[in-house]
């Protein structure tokens, strides 16, 4: 079987946390400030806070800028359900973009449609960890005076115009393990804002500045040092897991050349792709999903529904405008490209999936 994803945690990953164990402090501490500095300066701003996922991350970085009930949020109909809810945690209004077809991620100029006096912020997704287009969203950031909120949870390392994604405004990562990077769980702020990295810090822990003062509502959304001694290990790691992923893309491009019905994946001028998802269109994907499967290839599909067609969402009526979003997520199809997949495999499943779009494309015989 040739999985979608696979974590990477090897002997110096194990080594790090056997430290920390033997250490005795196991909670927020040394490793978790020494991380968040790392962070920091790997991807190009003055602060980084290190929480207990990306879905804290979006929630704590939309309540450090005060987004609330009164407010507008817009963000994409086409990305994991958290780059929304954390819109509703605030009790703010959320709106949807459509997207770009040729790099599926949100539209500059969608953006522009749907911005009204209510709107506030925009939370945008670097989708797969292709970077937006910032050239067209920074402009509209400016002219109407929006927060920005960049949703990296799949980008660790990609870039626009050599600029890391979240250094833009304020950005927001996951480590679930299959990201391009993991500590097992958690999640980083980045920011150039001093006021923005404070608040934050307050609202991951109680809103406490020191033990047992407690100056805002908070919550308890830490990172553990045992999860922080993972994460400095994998920053030495990331940009040549990068580099792979990056590889294994090209190659898997050049191998499906002319292969009919499959849309390759296409990279933003200006942009470095990180490749956390390698992700095509074709048609009858999901027969296509099916039979790969039988072939031992593993398969993603993200995502199949749109959020604004989530029961969470539907009520909202919040669908217009949307075409792009609805039409991806019928053919979008992820396939494996993680740093541990081989040339031979990328050959199987380059092989796997034109047999399976010869099957799907053919011309059904009649009967007489």
């Amino acid at each position: 079987m040739v999985p979608i994803a696979r974590p990477l945690i090897e002997k110096e990953e194990i080594a790090a946390v056997v430290a920390v164990l033997e250490s005795g402090q196991l909670a927020q501490g040394s490793k978790v400030r020494r991380f968040e500095e790392r962070f920091a300066e790997w991807c190009g701003v003055a602060h980084a806070v290190a929480v207990s996922s990306g879905t804290a991350a979006l929630h704590l970085a939309l309540l450090a800028h005060d987004i609330g009930a009164a407010d507008e949020v817009i963000t994409t109909p086409f990305s994991f359900v958290a780059s929304a809810n954390c819109v509703l945690f605030v009790g703010a209004q959320p709106r949807f973009a459509d997207i770009e077809p040729a790099y599926f991620t949100i539209d500059p100029a969608a953006i522009a449609r749907k911005i009204t006096p209510s709107t506030r912020a925009l939370v945008i997704v670097h989708l797969y960890g292709q970077p937006c287009n910032m050239d067209a969203i920074l402009p509209l950031v400016r002219e109407h005076n929006l927060v920005l909120i960049e949703d990296a949870c799949q980008a660790h390392g990609a870039t626009f115009h050599g600029k890391p994604v979240g250094s833009f405004g304020t950005g927001c990562f996951s480590f679930y393990p299959t990201k391009n990077m993991t500590t097992g769980e958690g999640g980083m702020i980045t920011t150039n804002d001093p006021e923005i990295a404070r608040r934050a810090r307050l609202l991951r822990e109680h809103g406490a500045p020191q033990r047992y003062v407690h100056e805002i509502l908070g919550y308890n959304l830490r990172m553990t040092d045992l999860q922080a001694a993972i994460g400095l290990v994998q920053l030495d790691k990331i940009d040549g897991w990068n580099a792979r992923r990056q590889a294994n893309a090209a190659t898997l491009t050049a191998l499906l050349a002319g292969a009919p019905g499959v849309v390759a994946p296409t990279v933003r001028p200006n942009a470095t792709h990180v490749f956390h998802q390698y992700t095509v269109r074709i048609p009858n994907r999901d027969g296509v999903a099916h039979g790969l499967a039988q072939r031992g290839i593993g398969t993603g599909i993200h995502y199949s529904t749109p959020i604004h067609r989530q029961p969470l969402y539907a009520p909202l009526g919040l669908g217009d405008g949307l075409r792009e979003a609805e039409i991806a997520c019928q053919n979008v199809l992820s396939l494996p490209v993680h740093p541990t997949v081989t040339e031979a495999e990328l050959v199987e499943v380059a092989r796997a999936l034109r047999a399976e779009m010869e099957l799907a494309l053919a011309p059904v015989a009649l009967e007489v």
